[in-house]
C-alpha cells in the first residue's frame, strides 16, 4: 500500500553446486529462514488485500465516492501509460527481481502497520458504520478506502510487468498517496468539525466517536510520514538510480556488440586479403 507490492520482496540466494555438477540443496541460514517467513507473511498479506479490494470496490460503487475520486484512478493509469511510453520507456531487459526496494524487517513491520491503519481498521469502521446506521462515518471513510483499493489493485498488476520502468512504478504510490492525503484531510474535517457527540451519550457511542477521530488522524500521520520520509527521499531516488543504471548497462552492451561485430568483420576482411 505504500508501494509494498513494488518495494518488498524476499531475496533469493543462488543455487550451490559441487564439482561433479550435482546440485546440492544448502541448509538455510537463520537470516534466510527469517526472510522466507517474512516473504510468506507479505504474500499472505497481499492475498488478503486483494480479497478485500473486491469487496470494497463493490460497496464503493454505491454512490458513496465523489466523482473526482472515481475519475482519479483512470486519469492516473492513463498518465502512467503516457510516462512509460514517452518519458521513461522500459528498456525491455530486466535482470533479477522487479522489486525496487528490498526492505528490512523493521520496514516490513512498518508496512504491516500501514496496512492495518490504512485498510483493515477503516474497513472495520465503515462496516461498523453500516451496522450502527452511521451514514456520516460510512460516507467520510469510503473515498479513502476506494482510492487505496485502486492503488493496491494497480500495484499488484504492474509489479510483474516489464512494460513499466522503475520510475513509472515509483510514481504510482506517490500519486495515489498525495491524493489520499487530501481525502484524509476531508475525512478529518468531517469527524472533527462536522460531527458532534450528543449529550449524555453512552460509553459505546463515545468510544465509537473517538475511534473515528483517532483513525482519521492516524491515517493522516502515517501517510504524511510515508510520502515525506519514504516515498520522496528513498523510494523515488532508488527507482531512478536503478533505471539509469540499467540504461547505462544496456548502452554498454550495445557498444560492446558493435565493437565485436567490427572486429569480426575486420578479421574476415584480413582472411580474404590473405
Amino acid at each position: 500500500m505504500s508501494g509494498v507490492s513494488l518495494a518488498v520482496a524476499p531475496r533469493t540466494e543462488p543455487d550451490q553446486t559441487i564439482t561433479s555438477g550435482t546440485k546440492v540443496q544448502p541448509k538455510p541460514l537463520p537470516h534466510q529462514q527469517q526472510q522466507a517467513v517474512a516473504g510468506g507473511v507479505m504474500r499472505s498479506l497481499r492475498v488478503i488485500e486483494l480479497q478485500l479490494v473486491a469487496f470494497i470496490m463493490v460497496f464503493s460503487a454505491s454512490g458513496l465516492v465523489p466523482l473526482l475520486d472515481i475519475v482519479f484512478p483512470a486519469f492516473t493509469t492513463a498518465y502512467l501509460i503516457a510516462l512509460s511510453r514517452f518519458a521513461f520507456p522500459s528498456h525491455g531487459r530486466t535482470s533479477g527481481s522487479q522489486e525496487i526496494f528490498h526492505g528490512s524487517r523493521l520496514f516490513r513491520f512498518y508496512v504491516v502497520v500501514g496496512t492495518t491503519v490504512g485498510l483493515f481498521l477503516p474497513l472495520a469502521y465503515v462496516l461498523g458504520g453500516f451496522a450502527r446506521g452511521d451514514e456520516h462515518a460510512v460516507r467520510s471513510a469510503t473515498p479513502h478506502l476506494f482510492l487505496l483499493s485502486c492503488q493496491i489493485l494497480t500495484e499488484n498488476i504492474i509489479s510483474g510487468l516489464s512494460l513499466f520502468s522503475p520510475p513509472v512504478r515509483a510514481f504510482l504510490p506517490l500519486l495515489y498517496t498525495v491524493r489520499r492525503i487530501f481525502v484524509v484531510i476531508d475525512w478529518m474535517h468531517d469527524v472533527w468539525l462536522n460531527k458532534t457527540l450528543p449529550a449524555n451519550s453512552e460509553f459505546q457511542d463515545m468510544a465509537w466517536f473517538w475511534f473515528g477521530r483517532g483513525l482519521a488522524a492516524a491515517n493522516f500521520v502515517y501517510f504524511s510520514i510515508n510520502i515525506f520520509c519514504f516515498l520522496i527521499p528513498r523510494f523515488l531516488p532508488r527507482a531512478f538510480e536503478r533505471y539509469f543504471r540499467e540504461k547505462d548497462e544496456m548502452h554498454a552492451k550495445i557498444e560492446e556488440d558493435k565493437r565485436s561485430a567490427a572486429m569480426n568483420k575486420s578479421q574476415q576482411a584480413d582472411k580474404k586479403a590473405d
